[in-house]
C-alpha cells in the first residue's frame, strides 16, 4: 500500500497578542492541492482511452469470431469439433501469455511491451487473413491471443499508473466498459462481415483496428511505469514528444505527459523481472481467496453466454442472425455494469476514507473495495438460475434474454470490484497482478465452458444452472475468508518485502 491516508489536520495555534488571530483563508479561491501523481486529467483521459481501445483487440478478436465457425469448418473441410479447438487454443495462450508480458512491463515499462505485442497481433491478424491451410489457422490463432490478451493486463497496470485509490474505482470502471463493447457488436460485425465480403474480410478489419491502435500507441501514448516515465530511454517517449523536443531544442517535462513533483528528489526502483510473479500471487495466499473467487462467477457467466448459441436454438428454433441479436442484452449490461459500479467504488472508497483515522498500514482495503460485491454476486445469482430454468421451461424468450442483461450488468461489476482491488494491494506490479487474475480465470473458465452442454444433456439445463448457482452460493465464503484475514496476509508481505529491500540496500 502506497498511497498516504489523509490524516485530521493539526489544531491551529492559540489566539494572542504576539500571535493574532487570522482571518481563515478562502478556500473557494486556493489553488488545488497538487495531485501525487504526475499526469493531469487531459492527459490521463487520453493514456486511458489509447489503452481501452488496446485492450478491446482481445475481446473483439474472440466475439467477432464466433459467427465465422460453421463457415471455417466447411472451407477447411475439417469438423467443428477440430474448429472448436481454436478457439480452445486461443483461450489458453489468453491465460499464459499475460504472465509474461505483465512481469515485463512491470520491469521494462508499459509503452515497449504495448508496441511489442500490438505489432504482434497485426502479423497475426494478416496471417490469419491469408491463411490456406488448418493447422495454419491453429497456429496463427495462438499468435493472435498471445498478442492481443496481454493488453488487458497492461492496460489495468497503466489505470493504476495514473490514478490514485480515490479516483481508480470510476477510471477502472471506463476502462472495462470499453473492453465490453465488443461483447455486443463482435458477433453481428463478424457475421455481417462474412456473410457480405467473406471470412477473410473479418481479419482483415482486424488488421486495419489493430494498425490504428498500433500507431496511435507509438504517436501518443507515454510511458506511465513509475521510474521510468521521467528518466526511460527514448523507447519511453511518445513519438508525439521526441518531436516536440527536437523542435525545441530540449527535453520538457510536461511534453513528454510528465510534471515533476515537488519535494521529491528520489527515483523509484526498478521492479525485479520475476515471470512466476502472477503464478506466485495466484498461489500466495493474501489474494488466492479473491482470484478463485472471482474465476468461478466468470467460468458461470462465460459457460451461460456460450451455451446461448445452442440453446436458444434449440428451445426457440432461432437463425443464426436472430441469435447474434440476442447477444446485445448481455453486451449492454455489461458496459451499464462497469460505468456504474466505478462510480460507487470511487464512493465507497471516499466514504470510508474520511472516517478512517488510523495509519496506512491499517487502512481496512478490503471493506473499502470489496463490500458492495455482495449485491452484485446476488444478482448472479438470481438471474443465472432464473435463466437456466426459464430454458428449461421455454418460457418466453424475452425473460431469459432479460435474464442475460442482469447477469452482464453483475458479472462485469464483480469483476470491476475484484480488478480494483487487486491494483490497490498490487500497485507497484499492477500489469503482474491482473495477470495472476486473468490466468486464472481464463483456464478455469476453459474447463466450464467446455462441460456445460454434455452436463445439460444428461441433466437437463434447469438442474445444469441450478447446480452452477450451487458453486456460486459456495464460492461466497472465499469472500469472507478474504475479508477476514487479507489484511493481516498484506501486511505480512509488505513487512517482508521491506526487509528485503533494506538486505538488498547494504
Amino acid at each position: 500500500m502506497t498511497e498516504e491516508i489523509n490524516k485530521s489536520p493539526p489544531s491551529p495555534s492559540t489566539p494572542s497578542p504576539q500571535n493574532p488571530p487570522q482571518s481563515p483563508p478562502n478556500t473557494q479561491n486556493s489553488p488545488p492541492i497538487p495531485s501525487n501523481l504526475p499526469f493531469t486529467r487531459p492527459q490521463k483521459a487520453l493514456i486511458i482511452t489509447l489503452t481501452t481501445l488496446s485492450a478491446s483487440l482481445s475481446s473483439i478478436s474472440s466475439n467477432i469470431y464466433f459467427p465465422i465457425l460453421p463457415t471455417l469448418s466447411s472451407h477447411f473441410s475439417v469438423t467443428p469439433t477440430l474448429i472448436n479447438l481454436t478457439v480452445t487454443t486461443y483461450m489458453l495462450f489468453q491465460a499464459f501469455s499475460p504472465t509474461i508480458w505483465g512481469a515485463l512491463s512491470d520491469s521494462y515499462g508499459r509503452r515497449m511491451v504495448y508496441l511489442i505485442t500490438l505489432t504482434i497481433y497485426v502479423g497475426a491478424c494478416i496471417g490469419l487473413a491469408e491463411s490456406r491451410k488448418y493447422y495454419q489457422l491453429l497456429i496463427l490463432r495462438a499468435v493472435q491471443s498471445t498478442g492481443s490478451a496481454s493488453t488487458i493486463a497492461l492496460g489495468a497496470g497503466v489505470v493504476g499508473d495514473v490514478t490514485t485509490r480515490e479516483e481508480r474505482g470510476g477510471y477502472m470502471g471506463w476502462f472495462q466498459a470499453g473492453l465490453l463493447v465488443p461483447l455486443a457488436a463482435g458477433p453481428i460485425l463478424g457475421g455481417g462481415l462474412s456473410g457480405g465480403l467473406g471470412w477473410r474480410s473479418v481479419f482483415w478489419a482486424l488488421v486495419i483496428f489493430g494498425g490504428v491502435v498500433l500507431v496511435a500507441v507509438g504517436v501518443f501514448l507515454p510511458e506511465t511505469l513509475k521510474g521510468l516515465r521521467d528518466g526511460g530511454g527514448w523507447y519511453t517517449r511518445s513519438v508525439l514528444s521526441i518531436c516536440r523536443e527536437t523542435r525545441k531544442g530540449g527535453i520538457e517535462d510536461v511534453e513528454n505527459g510528465v510534471q515533476e513533483i515537488e519535494g521529491t528528489g528520489k527515483k523509484e526502483s526498478k521492479v525485479q523481472l520475476d515471470f512466476l510473479s502472477p503464478l506466485k500471487m495466484v498461489f500466495s495466499g493474501e489474494v488466492t481467496c479473491i482470484i478463485l473467487f472471482l474465476s468461478l462467477y466468470y467460468t458461470v457467466w462465460q459457460t451461460t453466454i456460450t451455451a446461448m448459441s445452442t440453446l436458444f436454438a434449440s428451445s426457440y428454433g432461432l437463425s443464426d442472425t436472430k441469435i447474434g441479436l440476442t447477444f446485445i442484452a448481455n453486451g449492454v449490461g455489461c458496459i451499464l455494469g462497469t460505468i456504474t459500479t466505478g462510480r460507487l467504488l470511487d464512493l465507497d472508497y471516499a466514504r470510508i476514507k474520511a472516517s478512517f483515522t488510523g495509519t496506512t498500514e491499517d487502512f481496512p482495503l478490503e471493506k473499502a473495495r470489496l463490500r458492495t460485491i455482495w449485491l452484485w454476486s446476488a444478482a448472479q445469482i438470481a438471474s443465472t438460475l432464473v435463466f437456466g430454468w426459464t430454458l428449461d421451461k421455454r418460457v418466453h424468450i424475452a425473460v431469459p434474454i432479460i435474464c442475460t442483461f442482469f447477469l452482464g450488468w453483475a458479472a462485469t461489476s464483480i469483476q470491476s470490484v475484484v480488478t480494483t482491488f487487486l491494483v490497490d494491494a498490487f500497485s507497484g506490479r499492477s500489469a503482474s497482478a491482473t495477470a495472476a487474475l486473468n490466468m486464472a480465470r481464463c483456464l478455469i473458465g476453459a474447463g466450464g465452458t467446455a462441460g456445460i452442454l454434455p452436463i445439460a444433456e444428461g441433466i437437463g439445463v434447469g438442474w445444469t444452472f441450478t447446480l452452477c448457482t450451487g458453486f456460486l452460493f459456495a464460492a461466497l465464503g472465499l469472500v469472507l475468508v478474504q475479508m477476514r484475514c487479507g489484511s493481516r496476509w498484506r501486511k505480512t508481505r509488505e513487512e517482508k518485502e521491506k526487509e528485503r529491500k533494506v538486505v538488498s540496500k547494504k
